[in-house]
């Protein structure tokens, strides 16, 4: 009888980065910053317990920190209880040749509402402070602290590099 091996298939890419050919950090982060800014909706990724939800949302990506104003829903059912969050931003899928995508592992933490780095993304977003403070609760801001970066990029071997890159 079969029995799929969870630990082998998950360190794929462990095992394939120890091999690959790596880009210079500075150069990673340029590439990583430049995919995030074409972009602007990703998939948040949380979970709590049994619970799990991925939910599509647009962000801002400020001082290398992603912001996303949320009225609510389940996602915050799993941020009470665990603030490590995923989330993802991609390409549509064209075939092997035409990868792009970033995965990211974080923290997310709640901005206080109506709060300086509050303010500073709304103004970002151009929403005004008095139709803000006009909705029967004001938005909530979850704040993703990036810890690390999985970034692939079918182009990247054209220069050399593999085409998946991690960044802590």
């Amino acid at each position: 009888m079969w029995e799929m091996d969870y630990d082998q298939a998950a360190a794929v890419w462990i095992n394939k980065d120890k091999d690959s050919v790596h880009m210079e950090k500075a150069d990673l982060k340029a590439k990583i910053n430049e995919f995030i800014k074409a972009h602007n909706t990703g998939a948040l990724a949380t979970a709590s317990g049994d619970f799990v939800r991925c939910t599509p949302i647009e962000y801002n990506y400020v001082d290398e920190w992603f912001y996303l104003f949320s009225e609510g829903g389940l996602k915050f059912k799993a941020l009470k209880d665990n603030k490590r969050v995923a989330f993802a931003i991609y390409e549509p899928y064209g075939g092997f040749h035409q990868l792009k995508s970033l995965q990211t592992m974080g923290t997310a933490t709640m901005v206080e509402p109506f709060s300086d780095e509050y303010i500073k993304i709304m103004e970002l977003k151009k929403i005004p402070l008095e139709a803000m403070k006009k909705l029967p609760q004001p938005m909530n801001l979850i704040k993703i602290v990036p810890e690390s970066f999985d970034y692939l990029d079918s182009d990247l071997k054209k220069e050399g590099f593999s085409s998946r890159q991690h960044m802590e």
